[in-house]
């Protein structure tokens, strides 16, 4: 069995980082996160914003990050990740629900991500109104 490259989030209210690790070591061969030049200017509108926000970033910010991790993926010649679901259904609700873009962008790139098909049930397909 061929380890694979490891995909790690580490996320926080204020920023998504995404970082993929060399099988069998801790070493990051790819990252892209929502502190990079491209979201400053979000995130300092927020930072002005009153009420201040809770979160600095949302599905659309982790949406981009993996679509930015994605090309970076690609370009070193990695296409296929893996992901501990363990911890990502360890995940809070509402952390889960907002990955799921990170995924769903590395798809689309052409990366493959092991372990992501279990996670299509955490967030709901369709909202349901409550009258």
């Amino acid at each position: 069995m061929q380890r694979q490259h490891v995909l790690r989030l580490v996320l926080s209210c204020r920023n998504i980082t995404a970082q993929v690790t060399q099988p069998g070591t801790s070493h990051i061969v790819a990252m892209a996160s929502s502190t990079e030049q491209e979201f400053l200017i979000q995130y300092r509108s927020k930072l002005d914003q009153i009420p201040r926000s809770r979160s600095f970033w949302d599905a659309k910010v982790a949406s981009r990050v993996g679509e930015k991790l994605g090309f970076r993926l690609k370009e070193i010649g990695v296409s296929n990740i893996a992901i501990d679901v363990h911890e990502e259904i360890s995940r809070p609700f509402h952390r889960r629900r907002l990955v799921l873009p990170l995924f769903d962008s590395l798809r689309r790139v052409g990366v493959e991500i092991d372990g992501a098909e279990s996670l299509t049930e955490i967030g709901p397909r369709h909202q349901t109104r409550v009258f």
